[in-house]
């Protein structure tokens, strides 16, 4: 794709034509595909739940397509080892030294598909990249290509042979999204259409990595004014005071519910954040960080419409 820069309006354009395409791909999920390039824009990562079968796999394929990202997919099982993932040092008889053979964690899109069926220890492959966009094996450290985005998937806990994911590991994903089943009008449409994965195929890429990473850097600096990051704390300290909760918000959740607003609001088209961008972002960003003290389980959409409803706006 030839190199450009792109004013903010051009690439409003693109996002919405992008996130148009994706939406003749996977029907009637349109604020799933927006929240998905929000945790993208963000520099953020993605876990996708839900049950076999929902698409999440295919949102992963669409969204690496159509930013022509370099993309890479892994299958989370219970045997599963770090060095699988990472890479692993083999030696050379002719030069009689170690050569390291990168895993498939060196891309700039890895998939991480059902996550919660690998080990604790296979899982924590990740942190490091998550975390610093760079991995350590026999005491090198690695740079990884940029951008470096995971998504991951998982099904619910309660099928078999899963293991969950540490809050350490949760804490990483800047949201965790569920697409749900789709409504009556979308399944028709995908039983009478052709296949969600050819349709991947015939998409062109939309965004250079520069482009990208540039995007990323516009995103940041958006204005959040003083009243914006008043609402924002409020309701981080509201996750914190209540008795609903068993923890609250940690500084890493705070600043990605800031980043998720502010790349919402750029998709909108907007050189600033809103209240409503941040109540937007709201439930992804705190579904899998927050526990329900009574049911000691992650928190249901209602406790983010409790937050909503209780924090008033400044």
């Amino acid at each position: 794709m030839t190199e450009m820069r792109l004013d903010h309006i051009s690439v409003h354009k693109l996002l919405t034509h992008m996130i148009d395409q994706a939406c003749e791909v996977i029907i009637g999920k349109r604020k799933q595909i927006k929240l998905a390039m929000c945790c993208l824009l963000s520099g953020g990562h993605l876990l996708l739940e839900d049950l076999p079968g929902a698409g999440k796999t295919t949102l992963s394929h669409l969204i690496a397509k159509l930013l022509g990202l370099e993309f890479t997919r892994i299958q989370f099982t219970s045997d599963l080892l770090p060095a699988d993932v990472l890479g692993v040092s083999i030696f050379n008889k002719e030069s009689g030294e170690f050569r390291f053979s990168p895993g498939p964690i060196f891309t700039q899109t890895l998939l991480a598909d059902e996550i919660n069926r690998a080990t604790p220890k296979a899982q924590s492959a990740l942190l490091e990249a998550m975390e610093e966009g760079q991995v350590t094996v026999d005491g090198d450290t690695r740079q990884l290509p940029k951008p470096f985005f995971v998504i991951a998937t998982q099904n619910p806990n309660y099928q078999i042979g899963t293991f969950p994911l540490p809050e350490s590991q949760l804490d990483r994903f800047t949201m965790c999204v569920e697409l749900g089943y789709p409504n009556y009008e979308a399944e028709r449409a995908i039983l009478k259409g052709e296949d969600r994965r050819s349709m991947i195929h015939e998409l062109n890429a939309t965004l250079s990595d520069q482009q990208i990473l540039s995007i990323r850097q516009s995103v940041s600096s958006l204005h959040a004014s003083d009243a914006l990051l008043d609402y924002t704390q409020d309701i981080i300290e509201f996750t914190r005071t209540r008795p609903e909760f068993t923890h609250g918000l940690s500084p890493r959740g705070s600043l990605a519910l800031l980043k998720s607003a502010k790349a919402w609001a750029y998709l909108d088209g907007r050189n600033h954040v809103l209240p409503e961008d941040i109540q937007e972002v709201l439930p992804p960003v705190l579904f899998h960080r927050l526990r329900d003290q009574a049911e000691d389980r992650e928190i249901s959409l209602d406790r983010s419409e409790l937050i909503i409803k209780s924090v008033a706006i400044p």
